[in-house]
């Protein structure tokens, strides 16, 4: 999905990656349909780290990414795209060839490879899929799918979807990552941009103060125990799809916000 053609990256004597080719409206569906419950999930298996797409970490569009040592006990809400025809064919940053028909995806931090379990929390569809590419960057993403496991999570209309990326122990019975996670709830599908923490109260209401522009009724302040200490939160939202919330992400650098991240209730 990320097309890097610069030897610095795939020999990663450096972590710097110069060019990248962006899916954003360039991308595109096949044109011939395929019957995608022919294509069964990715199987998870124990295997090495690829050579290719594991530097400590990496740039791209100024910003710096660090991959995980391991994808153990990762799990994350948040925004899933997918890429299609532009890229298929080409080379992925793991050195394998992307194939849109493959239930395949690109996560920005994940080693690669390893095996994720996607849900769809509107509709509470699930696949599971290897990720062997780098990406998506756009930062109200959190994966990107290849075509066909796009067409499974039923995103490809929308674009994107609220997902639950949950990583997978290849060591664990196959049983337990083909079920429904019954502590996924399904029935809220909307969003918030969460925007800053605080332990003090007053600090979160000057921030929502200084966020006013994007509409009072959006900025909220909730707080949370955690370790007996009481923290504040400030969460732009909520938010059902990404139209919104995508024009509001590309703003916030405006206001001196460099790190978001997108959370459910």
């Amino acid at each position: 999905m990320i097309l890097i053609l610069l030897s610095c990256f795939l020999l990663f004597s450096c972590g710097r990656i110069d060019k990248v080719v962006s899916p954003v409206a360039v991308d595109s569906a096949p044109k011939k349909k395929i019957d995608v419950e022919t294509i069964p999930n990715a199987i998870p298996k124990k295997e090495p780290k690829s050579r290719y797409g594991n530097p400590k970490s990496y740039v791209v569009f100024g910003k710096r990414y660090y991959v995980m040592d391991s994808g153990k006990g990762y799990i994350e809400k948040g925004i899933a795209s997918w890429y299609g025809t532009k890229f298929h064919g080409r080379r992925t940053s793991s050195g394998e060839t992307y194939d849109m028909y493959a239930m395949t995806a690109a996560h920005k931090s994940l080693p690669l490879p390893t095996y994720v379990k996607v849900t769809n929390l509107s509709n509470d569809k699930f696949i599971v899929v290897k990720v062997n590419d780098r990406g998506p960057f756009h930062e109200n993403r959190i994966i990107d799918l290849s075509y066909t496991a796009a067409i499974k999570l039923d995103i490809i209309q929308k674009g994107t979807g609220l997902v639950e990326v949950k990583a997978i122990d290849p060591e664990e019975p196959k049983e337990d990552n083909l079920v429904k996670d019954d502590k996924i709830s399904t029935q809220d599908t909307s969003f918030y941009i969460q925007v800053g923490t605080f332990s003090k109260l007053e600090s979160a209401k000057i921030l929502k103060q200084k966020l006013g522009s994007f509409g009072d009724n959006l900025i909220k302040i909730s707080n949370v125990i955690v370790s007996g200490n009481t923290l504040y939160r400030v969460r732009i939202g909520p938010f059902t799809d990404t139209k919104l919330s995508d024009s509001i992400v590309s703003k916030l650098s405006d206001f001196g916000i460099f790190e978001h991240r997108i959370v459910t209730n």
